[in-house]
């Protein structure tokens, strides 16, 4: 029923599905970026800052062919479409040294990126799941990165060790000016409708309140005590409203790319 509350999500599926989790993309390119080697791939093989909803379309049809099973049909499609846009990216960042595509530890760190901005913005809602539920969703989303090229050994065998993982990677980020300048480009979107124009205020202050702290005083986001709180109160928002809503609502943008995935449109 529309009126009651909806459940947490326990699998990766179910989570993939809810467009409550698009709430940590920004966070997630911003993260990516900040990782020179797929910082540099980015900013020299894609001009996702000037058509931002190109880039989200890509990245969710992408996870979508991954996670569900109504896209299994076009899944191996999708991948050797993702595996053929990879090959030309490579080459030589500011600094003289090599990126590719098909470093698999680029690609765990996007894949890592994908799980933790998802989980960022579940646990805001529906806060701690239980132990297994957790786990369970964690291992599930090394499918993302065996699709884009990574060892499935790559991935940290649980939770515990991917937050070992995560915490040493945040350390070794640069933000460099060309991850500056992506995310100047990404949140000005002068290229995007004028309705994602307009939010895109919004979508700045979320993003930077997921974003950790270092990496957001490295990018130039402002951020305060006065921030803090009206971040708590727009969660709160979010999280006594969204679980309401009828799982059409919530699950929409997924049906909407899985269709366009099975009749060939997703350009």
């Amino acid at each position: 029923m529309s009126g009651t509350r909806h459940c947490a999500p326990t699998t990766t599926v179910g989570l993939a599905r809810e467009a409550a989790v698009l709430a940590g993309a920004g966070a997630a390119i911003l993260l990516q970026v900040a990782h020179r080697p797929v910082g540099a791939g980015v900013a020299h093989h894609s001009d996702f800052a000037a058509d931002p909803l190109r880039r989200l379309r890509h990245t969710l049809a992408f996870v979508y062919a991954a996670v569900l099973p109504e896209a299994e049909p076009v899944r191996d499609r999708i991948a050797a479409r993702v595996a053929a846009a990879h090959v030309p990216v490579r080459g030589a960042d500011a600094g003289g040294r090599a990126y590719s595509a098909a470093d698999p530890q680029a690609q765990l760190w996007v894949t890592a990126t994908l799980y933790w901005a998802a989980e960022q913005a579940r646990w805001r809602i529906w806060g701690e799941l239980g132990a297994a539920d957790a786990e369970r969703i964690y291992r599930d989303y090394a499918v993302l990165g065996t699709l884009l090229g990574m060892p499935a050994g790559l991935w940290p065998q649980d939770r515990v060790a991917f937050e070992r993982y995560w915490q040493a990677a945040v350390v070794r980020l640069e933000v460099t000016e060309a991850a500056q300048g992506i995310m100047r480009e990404l949140f000005a979107a002068e290229q995007a409708p004028w309705w994602l124009r307009r939010m895109m205020p919004a979508v700045r202050f979320v993003t930077a309140g997921m974003l950790p702290g270092r990496i957001r005083g490295a990018l130039g986001l402002d951020w305060d005590g006065a921030d803090s709180r009206r971040e708590a109160r727009l969660w709160a928002v979010v999280r006594a409203l969204y679980p309401r809503l009828p799982a059409g609502v919530r699950h929409l943008p997924s049906a909407l790319v899985v269709r366009t995935l099975r009749a060939g449109t997703m350009l």
